[in-house]
C-alpha cells in the first residue's frame, strides 16, 4: 500500500496526528463542511421524529442530541459529531445514489448510534456528556433506558418511508442484524471488567461487534440506499468494519489522554472506572515491570484518586499500551481505504477516514 501511508503518531496527544501528505493532502476542513452539511439535511427528519414522541420524551430526546437545556430554552453547546450519518451520505453520493433517500437512513443511524450512547452512559454510570449531565442523571435510569428504546423504534420507523419497499426491508435486516451485534459486543465488554487476562485479540473481537459493525452497516446502507451492486455494498461495508475498528481504538486513546475541554468529560474517565480498554489490556499483556503495577492498581477495590490516575496512564504509556494502539489504528485506517473500490474512493469519504484518526472527542 504505497499510496496509503499513515505518519507516526504523536504522543503528546490523545488522538493520532498524521503526516502532511496523508491519503492525498485532503484540506482539513472537507470533512468538517460534509458534517455540517449532513447535519443540516438530517435536522428536519430528525426533529420531526423526536417530537412525534410527545413528552417528556421529546423534550429529553432533545436534551440528550445537545438541542436545548432540560426545561427547552436554548442552548450554546454542541450536537453529536455526525460521523456515522456523514458516513452514509458519502457513501451514497459516491454511488450515485439519491440524496432523499440516503438523509433518511443517515438519520435513522444517527437515532440507532444515540439509542447506544443513551443506554451506555447508565451501564457505565457516567455523569457527563458532551459537558452537560446525561439524560439518566436528570431524568433518571428507567426514564433514560425508555427513551434508548423509543429512538431505536423511531429509527426503524424512519426507514419505513425509504420509496423502494425492497430496499427499506433489506435496510431494516441489516440494521437490526448490527444492533444484536452490537448488543453481543457490549456484553463481552461488561464481562472485560475486572478480568485481566483479556488479550488483545479478544478486545478488537469485541469492538468488532461493539463499535465496527454498526459503522460497517452505515456504509452498507449508504451503498444499498444507491442501488449499488453486491460487490460494492460488501466492500463499503469492509470499510466501516475497519474505519470502526479504528475509531475504537482512537476513542480508547481520549478515554485516558482526551482533553476534558473538549470531549466534555473528566479527565482519565475510562480509567477511574478501571475499565479495560484497548491501551490497558495492550499494556498488561506486555508482562512489564509496568504491567506488574497497572495490574495492582486495576485489582484494588480502592477508588481511584487523581494521583492513581495520573500513574496508571504513566505505566501504560511506559508499558507500551498507548503505542500499540496508535499503531492498531494506524493500521486499520490502512485497512480501510485498501477496502474501497477505486470506483468509490472519493475525497469525502477520505476525509471522514482522516477525521476519524485526527479527532480529539
Amino acid at each position: 500500500m504505497s499510496d496509503v501511508m499513515v505518519g507516526a503518531a504523536d504522543l503528546t496527544g490523545g488522538a493520532l496526528t498524521l503526516e502532511t501528505g496523508f491519503l492525498g493532502n485532503i484540506p482539513s476542513d472537507v470533512a468538517q463542511t460534509l458534517l455540517g452539511r449532513v447535519r443540516t439535511s438530517c435536522d428536519p427528519v430528525l426533529h420531526m421524529a423526536i417530537e412525534s414522541l410527545g413528552e417528556p420524551l421529546a423534550t429529553m430526546a432533545g436534551y440528550h442530541l445537545g438541542w436545548w437545556n432540560s426545561d427547552r430554552s436554548e442552548v450554546a453547546g454542541s450536537s453529536g459529531k455526525f460521523i456515522r450519518a456523514a458516513l452514509v451520505c458519502a457513501v451514497a453520493a459516491a454511488c450515485g445514489g439519491d440524496a432523499v433517500d440516503a438523509v433518511l437512513v443517515a438519520a435513522a443511524v444517527e437515532l440507532v448510534h444515540n439509542f447506544t450512547l443513551l443506554h451506555d452512559d447508565v451501564m457505565d454510570g457516567d455523569t457527563t456528556r458532551r459537558g452537560r449531565p446525561t439524560v439518566w442523571s436528570v431524568w433518571g435510569v428507567d426514564e433514560a433506558i425508555l427513551l434508548g428504546d423509543a429512538l431505536h423504534a423511531l429509527a426503524i420507523r424512519i426507514l419505513t418511508d425509504l420509496r423502494d419497499h425492497s430496499v427499506a426491508l433489506e435496510a431494516i435486516m441489516r440494521l437490526e442484524a448490527s444492533c444484536l451485534d452490537l448488543c453481543v459486543g457490549q456484553l463481552e465488554d461488561c464481562s472485560f471488567e475486572g478480568h485481566q487476562e483479556v488479550t488483545v485479540d479478544d478486545y478488537l473481537h469485541m469492538a468488532g461487534r461493539k463499535t465496527a459493525a454498526l459503522m460497517g452497516c452505515c456504509c452498507a446502507l449508504g451503498a444499498l440506499s444507491a442501488n449499488a451492486d453486491d460487490p460494492t455494498i460488501a466492500a463499503l461495508e469492509r470499510f466501516g468494519y475497519e474505519l470502526g475498528l479504528a475509531f475504537q481504538c482512537v476513542d480508547d486513546l481520549i478515554g485516558i489522554w482526551g482533553d476534558p475541554g473538549v470531549t466534555g468529560k473528566p479527565a482519565g474517565n475510562d480509567l477511574a472506572r478501571r475499565k479495560a480498554t484497548l491501551p490497558v489490556v495492550a499494556a498488561l499483556n506486555s508482562k512489564s515491570e509496568a504491567a506488574i503495577e497497572l495490574a495492582a492498581l486495576y485489582q484494588s477495590s480502592v477508588a481511584m484518586t487523581a494521583t492513581d490516575i495520573d500513574r496508571a496512564a504513566a505505566l501504560i504509556e511506559v508499558a507500551g499500551g498507548r503505542l500499540a494502539v496508535q499503531r492498531c489504528a494506524d493500521e486499520q485506517i490502512q485497512a480501510a481505504v485498501a477496502a474501497l473500490p477505486d470506483a468509490v474512493r472519493t475525497q469525502d469519504l477520505i476525509a471522514l477516514s482522516e477525521l476519524i484518526c485526527r479527532r480529539e472527542r
